[in-house]
């Protein structure tokens, strides 16, 4: 038979890994030794005081700034109002108005907007430069402008 192949390198891993599981063993135990039931739930729990500081005592209620109801609380988005017929119609300014592509603009002049027209939401014919009143109805790109004429002409 042959001699053991035993190096120095292998007894020194061997000897590392000895330390290594008995420091390992020695730690399980010290937690185990240390380790209690752990803190109670009331030593656990933080309040929040009246001045929205985080402490460990419960909050005197006799001290409440502020007592919210629940109808104050808003969860959806408010309604709009019911828009009036006047609301509806605009005014504006063609500004660009291609006959043969058949589209244009009209920038409105209450919000300084640039809105697209096209030749079906004509109700008479218009040219650029032309006051116009239109109403708006939301497209696939954006606002459109509908039911376009000219504007009355002031006496």
């Amino acid at each position: 038979m042959g001699r053991s192949t035993e190096t120095f390198s292998k007894k020194e891993r061997e000897k590392k890994k000895s330390i290594k599981l008995k420091e390992k063993k020695e730690k399980a135990e010290e937690r185990k030794a240390n380790a209690g039931s752990g803190k109670t739930l009331d030593e656990m729990m933080a309040y929040i005081d009246e001045d929205g500081n985080i402490t460990s005592t419960p909050p005197d209620p006799n001290k409440r700034k502020r007592i919210i109801s629940e109808e104050d609380i808003q969860i959806s988005v408010p309604k709009q109002a019911a828009l009036t017929e006047a609301d509806l119609i605009r005014n504006g300014i063609v500004t660009m108005f291609n006959t043969s592509k058949g589209f244009g603009f009209i920038r409105d002049l209450q919000s300084q907007e640039s809105i697209f027209f096209h030749v079906n939401g004509l109700t008479e014919e218009v040219k650029e430069n032309d006051k116009v009143t239109f109403e708006t109805e939301q497209g696939q790109k954006g606002l459109n402008a509908v039911k376009v004429k000219k504007a009355p002409k002031a006496v």
